[in-house]
């Protein structure tokens, strides 16, 4: 009995793909422009986030969100700075991007330059909240973010799954100095989404609340329901579709040659 090509390649196939899935997935992390130990602070916590399948590196980027009062004006200038960096991602032989920060900062121009997956931060919590819950809350700095922010949620087409939201009340570059109030605002927010708004998951919406200044799973413990983090949730959602080898549709996502 004669056996053909034909016949071993669904195994062939297989092995390829499980060999895919073994392989150390390379995921960059992309840090704006921040004072030293802010910086670090953030490095720290993307790092930390590195599985045996997953290793994680620091991109840095010039533009940052780090001011005072910050607007949609400082946050569309600082695309071009981003996009940039996902770009050296890619040369640097990364499988994957995230930016830091739920403003999603160039994704959606990143993703038609690049052929690696782009991982927003907001869209990967919304979708891993959808997945443990109904009822989103989310918690921000400070309220005068949260019109900005909105319009960030309605762009993916989720607005009407969260249902509730609170600030902990301070500003970007305030909070590192106001921890521990900034802490126990957090926990105070979180437990008015579940209680008066019936959430039964929170978005931290703002990645140096959490997980930079306070860790998720104590949160959780808290509150009583799941915590949903802006550098863990992406991070890891671009590391799993990096080892399925899955990539942005070039239906939706032209291919530019644009130079930023």
């Amino acid at each position: 009995m004669t056996t053909s090509n034909h016949d071993h390649r669904p195994v062939a196939e297989v092995t390829a793909r499980l060999d895919r899935l073994r392989r150390l997935v390379r995921v960059a992390f992309v840090i704006g422009g921040y004072p030293e130990a802010e910086f670090r602070r953030r490095e720290s916590a993307a790092l930390s986030y590195a599985t045996s399948g997953i290793q994680i590196g620091i991109v840095r980027a010039e533009a940052s969100p780090f001011v005072q009062g910050l607007t949609p004006a400082e946050v569309q200038l600082a695309a071009p700075s981003f996009i940039a960096a996902y770009r050296e991602a890619e040369r640097e032989g990364y499988d994957a991007v995230v930016p830091l920060g739920t403003l999603d900062l160039g994704v959606d121009g990143g993703r038609s330059v690049v052929d690696i997956p782009v991982i927003a931060p907001t869209e990967a919590m919304l979708h891993v909240g959808c997945l443990l819950g109904d009822r989103l809350g989310a918690v921000v700095y400070h309220d005068d973010l949260i019109p900005m922010l909105r319009a960030i949620v309605r762009r993916y087409g989720m607005e009407e799954k969260v249902v509730g939201w609170r600030s902990t009340g301070f500003d970007l570059p305030d909070i590192s100095a106001n921890a521990t109030a900034m802490s126990e605002a957090f926990v105070q927010a979180a437990r008015k989404l579940v209680r008066e708004d019936g959430c039964d998951v929170i978005l931290a919406m703002g990645v140096t609340q959490c997980p930079v200044l306070l860790d998720p799973a104590w949160v959780e413990s808290e509150v009583g329901v799941p915590v949903v983090e802006g550098i863990g949730a992406p991070l890891h959602l671009a590391g799993m579709l990096a080892s399925l080898s899955l990539r942005h549709s070039r239906s939706r996502w032209r291919r530019s040659s644009a130079v930023v």
